[in-house]
């Protein structure tokens, strides 16, 4: 019995792994810096200014990055989110089951004002990516270490001038 656990907590651990080292290369394709961190606080919407008649809202977060005493905040376009309601004065329903304790995979741009902090963790719009416009995500990594991407939506890519994909 404790050989049987024993190798299933290896192969969690592996599978774990795995997933974080497909993050990290997807994140590296993508031209973003990529961060494992535990979320401390949020998440907290914020209201913004309007493109074309869609408020470019936000959702902020307060992480705490894997093997950092760090506090850092992740600003989270709202028009990318799964759930996203347009004009909605609400945390989209995806990013609002984000809670605190939860482990994020997190790939984006990190603040270049000096303050800790990321992001451009949504779709590029299908652009060719760059560190100042990378193709991003924010993920929870589920205990299996499997996590899906809440920043993926296109439908308002047409609001820059990006080729809209579905």
């Amino acid at each position: 019995m404790q050989k049987a656990l024993m190798l299933l907590a290896g192969w969690l651990l592996s599978a774990t792994m795995a997933h974080a080292d497909d993050n990290k290369a997807q994140c590296d394709l993508g031209k973003g810096s990529y961060m494992t961190a535990t979320v401390i606080k949020g998440p907290k919407f914020t209201s913004g200014k309007f493109l074309k008649g869609v408020e470019l809202s936000h959702t902020h977060l307060k992480v705490k990055p894997d093997g950092s005493n760090d506090i850092y905040d992740v600003a989270i376009d709202n028009v990318f989110a799964q759930g996203y309601e347009k004009n909605s004065k609400q945390v989209p329903e995806s990013l609002a089951q984000i809670r605190t304790g939860d482990k994020l995979a997190l790939c984006g741009q990190l603040y270049d004002d000096g303050s800790k902090g990321i992001h451009w963790v949504h779709t590029n719009c299908g652009a060719t990516p760059t560190p100042q416009k990378p193709n991003g995500f924010i993920k929870i990594i589920e205990s299996d270490g499997s996590s899906d991407n809440f920043e993926n939506v296109t439908t308002y890519c047409d609001l820059w001038g990006k080729q809209r994909k579905r």
